[in-house]
């Protein structure tokens, strides 16, 4: 296979290409239902792009699905399943609020930061219990994470009910005004959207995940006991730690995505029914970024446009918001059967290479 054909069907490429495939299907789907799949997706750019507002609101609702995407793929590099951002999520969120509620008199140059890194640190924390067990007991994470998730709903709950709730109310106290990392002058200039700093620390995220994991020593290691955990133990590298530092920094990231939400967004917690879902949703992020930290800036930006745009597909061509889910679904699909995607770049490639031959 040459150069020429690697490239052309290489990280950029296939993402690129599956997600038209997804928006192909998903035309496909709504002209059987009766819909307009043009005026659908005009509408959904419009309730994107449309004023500075539905913007706004757009780049907020992409910044948690970076860092639990991040999350996801940075457990997935060292050979591991994280499925428990959604509780990790849940725990950084709880951690936060309380030390935005209960924590007083400091300024917001240490008040916000202490809020940040107290949700962080509990959601790494949170992760390193299935990297322990998985380590130690050969527990598979993938059961563990699923139990956890659970675990940290309720237990979120009762830390709200118990300590944060006001009488008569369904969500905490709001946090005090030093721990918010709301921007005003960009929530002026937005119309009033919810920006915040959590914007700018999902870039750095992705930056610190990229230098960490192919750029330092520890990085290399943990790539290592994910590709063959034998062959890493065997060249003298301690598989256990770091099967739990991978757990732990995964769980890093969806933390830090629940405290920007409260921090950011809600500034407070609400008792919640269920899950909120961010958790989960990075694992599509993770997946349509190809557990590439660059490719997860765009894969959140994509999943949360689409999410955020469906409400435009609703009220503009009266698509039913959920058909957006079978969107994200089929492009997740051509991206993981990357064998159909070549198999239609193949003919492309072929006259190329025969133009060149001439």
């Amino acid at each position: 296979m040459s150069k020429l054909y690697k490239i052309f069907t290489g990280s950029i490429v296939i993402p690129l290409v599956a997600i038209v495939f997804g928006l192909i299907v998903g035309a496909i789907i709504m002209l059987v239902g009766g819909y307009d799949p043009l005026l659908a997706y005009q509408s959904l750019f419009e309730q994107v792009f449309g004023n500075l507002y539905d913007f706004g609101e757009t780049l907020r609702e992409i910044t948690p699905l970076i860092l639990t995407g991040l999350a996801v793929a940075f457990a997935f590099r060292a050979g591991l399943f994280n499925i428990g951002g959604e509780g990790q999520f849940i725990v950084g969120m709880t951690a936060a609020t309380f030390v935005g509620v209960k924590v007083t008199g400091l300024p917001s140059i240490i008040h916000a930061p202490l809020a940040l890194i107290a949700g962080a640190l509990c959601g790494g924390l949170w992760a390193a219990i299935a990297g322990y067990l998985k380590a130690k007991r050969g527990v598979n994470e993938v059961i563990t994470t699923i139990m956890l998730n659970w675990t940290a709903l309720y237990l979120g709950n009762y830390i709200v009910n118990a300590f944060m709730l006001p009488e008569g109310m369904d969500h905490s106290e709001e946090i005090q005004s030093t721990a918010s990392i709301s921007i005003p002058s960009l929530v002026n200039f937005f119309n009033d959207a919810r920006m915040h700093w959590g914007m700018l620390l999902a870039v750095l995220a992705s930056v610190f995940f990229y230098y960490f994991m192919w750029k330092s020593k520890q990085g290399y290691e943990l790539r290592a006991v994910g590709h063959n955990p034998n062959a890493a133990d065997y060249a003298g590298m301690n598989v256990g730690r770091n099967v739990v530092k991978a757990m732990f920094i995964s769980g890093i990231f969806a933390g830090l995505a629940g405290a920007v939400q409260v921090l950011g967004v809600f500034h407070y917690q609400s008792i919640m029914s269920g899950s909120p879902g961010i958790g989960f949703d990075g694992i599509a992020v993770a997946l349509i970024g190809m557990n590439h930290p660059f490719g997860i800036l765009l894969g959140g930006s994509l999943f949360g446009i689409l999410t955020y745009g469906s409400a435009g597909m609703s009220f503009g061509a009266g698509v039913p918001p959920e058909l957006i889910r079978i969107v994200i679904g089929s492009i997740i699909f051509f991206i993981a059967a990357q064998g159909i995607v070549r198999w239609v770049l193949k003919p492309l490639y072929s006259k190329r290479k025969k133009e060149k031959v001439l």
